[in-house]
């Protein structure tokens, strides 16, 4: 195919509006462009296109023929070879890409919110693109690296302290070695010193093991995350004691939903509707004393029918009522990872669609751009705690810690 020189801009228009086609702005466009790859490659050579002049530099030597996908459609450009040298046109393509970048931000977009590739496809065949593949639509959403680089890497230390974090870990599918393996995303979440949740941070890891957690809490603290006073998670593998290696003095609760399904598998199933009542009961006492009371009847209940229930409880009684240390305005957001059940829904409605992750910096980029995302409508919305409450749960912890060092120095004083 040749493309033109010269062209009378007005006749084409005429003929293009008195045709009337369907493909009007994609012929346009096609007509368009060619015409200034032509008349760039002329500028190039010296000289117009079959034309002899003294001042010519070079000569046009053919076409190589390269598609661009646009919003009206495939585009079949036509860029000008030249007999020395080349011609690329950086302002239009760039190298070994064909989609517009307009095209590309709508995919990625797409993407991020969930839509299927199957639908991408569908959408992208209405508009006269040809199919996309899942590795080119992840390729596409590498425009979202930098954003969420930038989210996953920020300081936290302005937006502290972090009295209150809660984290969890989500499994993923990932091909590596040509093998599909499973990873985890290990979440962590927290309530800022506004008052707001906050996504702290994600890391990808092979496996949920002590090594993981303990990384991924050292570069929470590297990023400047304090004043963490309760940390709220299951009983995952290595969790607790990389929370203790990290976070000298900060208290842990054990997620009360997960402990009651841990709890289920130890006990009898005609046994487990009693017991789960009792067991719910507990929380929903009014205060501290009543809590621990209620506990205690729970245990007697079970003591003699069924002792390794009762074992099972007792050995997790200090962890399933952490909660208790602060004020009962707090416990109901603080005494499981339930709050976060609505941004683990979220990121498997994201994740789901795409099923088998190519590598696991795609796992990065979606996930961490879902938690992005996530974060910003949190810092938008109602406060998750109120500053009032917050401020009393750091001065009744203060208030602890200067009372156990007077109890200590009193009878020193009280002797002397």
């Amino acid at each position: 195919m040749t493309t033109p020189s010269i062209v009378d801009p007005a006749a084409v228009l005429t003929q293009a509006l008195g045709d009337a086609s369907p493909d009007l702005m994609r012929t346009l466009l096609h007509t368009m462009i060619n015409t200034l790859l032509s008349a760039e490659a002329d500028a190039v050579c010296g000289a117009e296109y079959g034309t002899p002049s003294p001042d010519r530099t070079n000569s046009r030597n053919g076409y190589r023929a390269r598609e661009l996908d646009t919003r009206v459609g495939t585009i079949d450009v036509q860029i000008p070879k030249l007999r020395q040298g080349s011609y690329f046109p950086d302002w239009l393509l760039e190298r070994r890409k064909r989609s517009e970048s307009a095209m590309i931000t709508v995919v990625a977009d797409a993407y991020l919110a969930g839509v299927s590739t199957r639908r991408m496809d569908k959408l992208v065949k209405t508009l006269g693109i040809h199919s996309l593949s899942k590795s080119q639509v992840s390729r596409m959403a590498t425009d979202l690296d930098e954003h969420v680089t930038e989210f996953r890497t920020r300081p936290l230390s302005d937006a502290g302290p972090f009295t209150f974090v809660a984290c969890d870990a989500l499994t993923m599918k990932v091909r590596e070695g040509g093998r599909v393996i499973n990873t985890v995303v290990l979440v962590a979440t927290g309530v800022n010193a506004d008052g707001h949740r906050e996504v702290l941070g994600m890391q990808v890891a092979t496996s949920e093991t002590g090594a993981a957690w303990n990384m991924f809490f050292a570069d929470l603290v590297a990023r400047g995350l304090t004043g963490v006073q309760l940390i709220t998670s299951d009983a995952h593998a290595g969790l607790v004691e990389a929370m203790r290696a990290n976070f000298p003095g900060t208290s842990w609760q054990r997620c009360r939903t997960h402990y009651a399904a841990n709890l289920m598998s130890a006990c009898p199933k005609q046994m487990w509707p009693a017991v789960k009542a009792m067991l719910h009961s507990v929380y929903d006492q009014p205060d501290v004393a009543a809590v621990e009371a209620q506990f205690d009847r729970l245990l007697d209940y079970v003591g003699e029918k069924l002792p390794g229930v009762h074992d099972h409880l007792d050995a997790a009684r200090a962890d399933i009522l952490a909660f208790t240390a602060f004020p009962k305005d707090v416990w109901q957001q603080i005494w499981s990872n339930n709050p976060n059940e609505r941004l683990n829904k979220e990121i498997r409605r994201r994740t789901d669609v795409v099923g088998i992750f190519p590598n696991r910096d795609a796992i990065t980029r979606l996930v961490g751009a879902v938690l992005a995302e996530q974060s910003d409508e949190w810092a938008e919305g109602r406060r998750y705690l109120g500053l009032e409450v917050l401020a009393r749960c750091r001065v009744r912890l203060i208030t602890d810690n200067v009372a156990e060092e007077v109890a200590v120095e009193l009878p020193l004083t009280l002797t002397a």
